[in-house]
C-alpha cells in the first residue's frame, strides 16, 4: 500500500489540533489567518503580451482566535479537549495510605 503524500484537514480539524496543542479546555476557538500583500507587474512570455499589475497574497501566520459563537472555522474546546477528570477521594483511599 502506498504511503499518502498529502493530508488535507478542514478548518475545524486544524482548530481542534491547535486547541489541544495549547491545552485550551473552554471557549469557542477557531483558526485565524494573517495575510501579507505585495504587488508586481506580470506579463506573458512574448513581447506582444500585455504587462498587467498583479497582487501576491501570501499567508504570513496562522493561529487561534476566540469567537463568540460557533461557525465553520471553530470548535468548542470543552467538547474537543475536555479537562481531565480529577480522581475521586474514594479512588485515592483505595489505592494508597
Amino acid at each position: 500500500m502506498a504511503e499518502p503524500e498529502r493530508w488535507i484537514f478542514s478548518y475545524p480539524e486544524i482548530a481542534e489540533a491547535l486547541v489541544k496543542k495549547q491545552g485550551i479546555h473552554e471557549g469557542i476557538w477557531g483558526i485565524s489567518v494573517e495575510f501579507g500583500i505585495s504587488a508586481t507587474n506580470i506579463g506573458g512570455p512574448g513581447d506582444e503580451d500585455p504587462i498587467l499589475p498583479a497582487a501576491i497574497v501570501p499567508i504570513v501566520k496562522m493561529g487561534l482566535q476566540k469567537f463568540k459563537k460557533e461557525n465553520s472555522l471553530t470548535v468548542d474546546a470543552a467538547k474537543v479537549n475536555p479537562r481531565p477528570k480529577k480522581p475521586s477521594l474514594k479512588a485515592n483511599k483505595r489505592g494508597g495510605r
